[in-house]
């Protein structure tokens, strides 16, 4: 493996910096039960089956942001075995 590229440092403390805003909304949905499309809301009560597709894709991309972070800032080389 060579060393790594700055831009890859770059996009990986820019995936490492998002991934608390991505924690605060998932931790603020499952408390106060509703969670942000664009400008309004979607409750809990509204629709249980949306808000809980939602809260996924929200868990999901916190998972994706943090495994792009891992591989980019510790040389995983996951994009290499893609």
């Amino acid at each position: 493996m060579s060393g790594a590229r700055p831009e890859d440092l770059i996009v990986g403390l820019i995936c490492l910096a998002l991934l608390p805003a991505i924690a605060i909304r998932i931790v603020r949905g499952v408390r106060d039960g509703r969670l942000p499309i664009y400008r309004t809301y979607l409750g809990r009560e509204e629709s249980r089956a949306r808000f809980t597709v939602l809260l996924a894709l929200h868990a999901l991309s916190f998972v994706l942001v943090a495994i792009i972070a891992a591989d980019l800032l510790l040389n995983l080389g996951f994009r290499e075995r893609l």
